[in-house]
């Protein structure tokens, strides 16, 4: 199943504040529009496809942990991995997730409107065809530098690994990805440009499947080495998924006017520094604990890497809304229609912060039953459960920064101008987290490493926050704050009595059972209680597609 936008029609209704569209063509009605601003129930049901194969993506994730974590343990040659491991995980921030998609998905908007409203040759190809060759050889290049340079960077990332030569081996390996994730970026840019979200939804399914099989058929033989070529083919499965996709939308054609836009405009390299390197610093974040962790104990790195893999779950999620939203803000944007974009921001930011907050409060009362469940067997014992859950806790506390973080992000740089705040405000809460994590990380060892990540990157969504006045879509700061104040009482209280119920069970199953169901309904009738606005648009979105589900 494609999910496809609405058709329209006539021509889209006049927004106060936007260029009135002209009148469509006989022609332009009897087609689908990519385009027209997209009913809720579409952003609806993109959504739910968006967060269903993201699960499953998610899922398969936590199997590929899981059997990382069966094959070989938590110990020196997992340390190694993880080290060759940064690679895919900053590739995949400014290649997938965020850095590239940022600058990519509002060009590549505007290129479809203006195709849509019937401008002469195709602006859609027009842009492939001048970004894809130079953006593909700047990631052979990238890939081939970290190749060659990958002894001084596994010694600049962990100085103290006991095995640095496993570790080198593995990123020479996963190095490979700089090239995969950047086509795969550049694929799911352009389908989601298209309001078309299925495929790459679905790039992290085919990511871990591969991974995952790797590992069970070349890990008897090569050991750890097998997840490294694992992440390899991994990549190649990215793109696969969504070549069909993306040939079938280039070969497309629509005549829908619906709405004037501003003329594409070649992709700007400040715009493009300014994304790539706030991605960079962003992710930066994990340098500064593999730093940190690799001259402690071994395992130290194992557990904060598998305690955040879990933790992160509620923060994907809750972006899934903002994926599916923000081709529909740059268009708003370019369209002039600030009234549009910013209640759409606003809407986003109130569910975001809803969802991550449940999930924060479910992990900070089960931590220890969800880490015992999920990896507790064969090379992973009781010590590394205690150890990774109680890190666990301590990154849920940074969860709503991390979600707030990357909902704003989008609003700075959907109007298509370079802004070097974002970036600013990252590298102060960078310099927060090396400041605490160096302060306590020989105190508190890996608790003061999460520690600092949560403190630091709340810092830098208070910026954000603080600054986005005059520099991105102009939200309401104070009513965006008094509205996130609510949620956030509901899950501290949920979190206290949940973990109390979990507590007091005596199989990890059983208390994950009660603990989540407690937190949940409390959670719930807390955050309604007191008039969480996050809550309003899911619920209606819901009750508007029950009565059609019933009726298939």
């Amino acid at each position: 199943m494609t999910v496809t936008p609405p058709r329209t029609t006539g021509g889209a209704p006049a927004v106060p504040g936007s260029v009135p569209p002209p009148v469509p063509s006989a022609r332009a009605t009897a087609e689908p529009t990519d385009v027209a601003p997209p009913t809720g129930r579409f952003l609806a049901k993109a959504t739910l496809v968006t967060a269903a194969l993201t699960a499953i993506g998610s899922l398969l994730g936590l199997g590929r942990d899981q059997a990382l974590s069966y094959l070989f343990g938590a110990g020196p040659e997992t340390d190694a991995f993880l080290v060759a491991w940064t690679v895919p995980e900053f590739a995949a921030t400014l290649l997938i997730e965020d850095g590239l998609a940022i600058v990519l998905v509002p060009m590549i908007s505007v290129a479809v409107a203006r195709r849509a409203q019937g401008a002469p040759g195709d602006p859609v190809r027009s842009v492939v065809a001048t970004t894809l060759p130079r953006l593909s050889l700047a990631f052979t290049a990238v890939a081939a530098l970290l190749m060659a340079g990958a002894p001084y960077l596994v010694r600049v990332l962990a100085p103290g690994l006991p095995d640095p030569a496993l570790a080198v081996y593995c990123t020479r390996l996963t190095a490979t990805c700089v090239f995969t994730f950047g086509l795969a970026g550049f694929c799911s840019a352009a389908l989601r440009a298209h309001r078309r979200f299925m495929a790459p939804a679905a790039i992290y399914v085919a990511y871990n499947t591969g991974i995952i099989a790797v590992m069970f058929v070349l890990g008897g033989r090569w050991g750890v080495r097998a997840a490294a070529i694992g992440v390899a083919v991994g990549g190649v499965f990215m793109i696969i998924s969504q070549l069909p996709s993306l040939l079938r939308e280039l070969r497309r054609k629509s005549a829908t006017v619906v709405e004037a836009v501003e003329p594409e405009r070649p992709m700007d390299l400040a715009l493009v520094s300014t994304v790539l390197l706030f991605g960079l610093c962003r992710q930066s974040q994990v340098l500064i604990e593999r730093f940190l962790g690799s001259t402690l104990p071994a395992g130290a790195i194992s557990h904060l890497n598998y305690a955040q893999k879990v933790a992160q779950i509620p923060m994907t999620f809750s972006l899934m809304l903002c994926t599916v939203t923000f081709p529909v803000v740059a268009q708003a944007v370019a369209a002039g229609d600030s009234e549009r974009a910013r209640s759409r921001v606003e809407k986003d930011l109130a569910l975001v912060s809803c969802i991550v907050l449940l999930g924060a409060a479910l992990i900070v009362a089960c931590a220890p039953q969800i880490i015992e469940l999920l990896f507790q067997r064969g090379a992973f014992t009781a010590h590394d459960t205690a150890a990774t859950a109680a890190v666990m806790r301590v990154y849920a506390l940074g969860l709503l920064g991390h979600a707030m973080v990357g909902a704003l992000v989008r609003s700075y740089f959907s109007t298509r101008r370079p802004s070097w705040y974002p970036l600013a405000a990252m590298a102060t809460g960078i310099v927060v987290t090396c400041w605490i994590g160096a302060v306590t990380a020989a105190h508190w060892g890996v608790l003061g490493l999460a520690a600092a990540n949560a403190t630091g990157i709340t810092v830098t969504a208070l910026l954000l926050l603080h600054g986005i006045g005059g520099r991105g879509v102009p939200i309401r700061v104070r009513q965006v704050v008094a509205e996130m104040s609510r949620p956030v009482r509901a899950a501290a209280v949920a979190a206290a009595i949940g973990m109390f119920c979990a507590s007091r069970m005596d199989t990890p199953l059983l208390g994950l059972a009660v603990g989540s169901t407690v937190v949940s309904v409390v959670f719930v009738a807390l955050a309604r209680a007191l008039g969480a606005a996050g809550f309003t648009p899911a619920l209606h979105s819901v009750t508007r597609r029950l009565p059609h589900v019933r009726n298939r």
